[in-house]
């Protein structure tokens, strides 16, 4: 059977949505629960905090977003503690597609990457066609990674097909970027529809799955990254395919993102440790890691107000 095509776009011929599921949520919870308790120690600390650092999507996503603050927020991301050079840069700054340019500039020769969202986010409610003219501006304007939103909307609505769809004529309009999906999962409503979401958008080429826009409430929790850390394990057992994961939103302490990363290390194994498969969506967290990296390597906590507010 030849391939179907949307948009001016091939699709793979077969089935679209591999066999889902369910998620034993009382099991779930509680091992979320359990592995966010485990203690480390001091130099595993350490290496976690740095990791966490090197993960990080540096965000502002703002009506008041301006190119003065993307310069800053630039200048943070490449540099995070001026004061201690070993601090290493994040992964990747993310912004509104008209101040792509600004980031790109900024940042050239850097190592950090520039992520833009489009797809008419956050709500994802606009047609196709304009999605993939915004995501194909935001990558001719420079940047290396795109965030989509699902169409929620049809997701809930049962018209699964639709939302593979989207996401495979998105995925081929972002070309060589990163194309990483947002699934809202504050508004799919239960683990299994995470799931279900998580391995759709997988199926249909999504290099990495992100939990949430922070546009709403409740965004990223350690249950709902279970779920979906526990997806791409399957995922990849079944096609050898390696998907990235993005909780983003929700997320404001070192204690926070120590446990999410020991989520990951038990779920996923030494292999998705690396900012390739793993990131934090971040506007608020970085502050704090700055400040357990002090404490940690000197004993002396600096307070907030030590580091600028981007």
């Amino acid at each position: 059977m030849a391939p179907a095509l949307v948009g001016g776009f091939e699709l793979p011929s077969g089935p679209r949505l591999p066999r889902i599921g369910t998620v034993d949520a009382v099991a779930l919870e509680e091992r979320a629960a359990t592995l966010a308790k485990r203690s480390i120690k001091r130099e595993s600390k350490l290496q976690a905090l740095e990791l966490a650092v090197r993960m990080m999507d540096l965000t502002t996503l703002e009506g008041q977003d301006t190119p003065g603050k993307v310069a800053a927020l630039c200048s943070k991301a490449m540099r995070p503690d001026p004061a201690d050079l070993s601090v290493p840069p994040v992964a990747a700054v993310c912004i509104y597609p008209n101040l792509v340019a600004v980031a790109k500039e900024r940042l050239a020769g850097s190592g950090v990457k520039v992520a833009s969202v489009a797809t008419a986010f956050p709500s994802g409610q606009s047609p196709t066609e304009i999605k993939v003219a915004e995501t194909r501006a935001v990558v001719q304007s420079g940047a290396d990674e795109v965030d989509m939103v699902i169409d929620r909307g049809a997701f809930l609505a049962g018209d699964y097909a639709a939302v593979f769809d989207e996401i495979v004529t998105v995925k081929a309009a972002a070309g060589e970027a990163h194309l990483k999906v947002i699934l809202e999962t504050g508004e799919l409503g239960t683990y299994d529809d995470v799931r279900r979401a998580s391995i759709l958008a997988m199926a249909a080429g999504a290099d990495f799955i992100k939990t949430s826009t922070g546009k709403v409430a409740p965004a990223a929790t350690l249950p709902v990254t279970l779920v979906m850390l526990e997806a791409i394990r399957d995922f990849e057992r079944r096609t050898g395919r390696v998907v990235g994961m993005k909780p983003a939103g929700g997320i404001r302490t070192s204690k926070e993102a120590i446990a999410y990363l020991t989520v990951l290390y038990e779920t996923l194994g030494p292999r998705w440790m690396t900012p390739d498969r793993f990131r934090f969506g971040a506007s608020t967290l970085l502050n704090d890691v700055l400040m357990q990296l002090r404490k940690e390597r000197d004993g002396r906590y600096s307070g907030g107000d030590y580091f600028t507010l981007d």
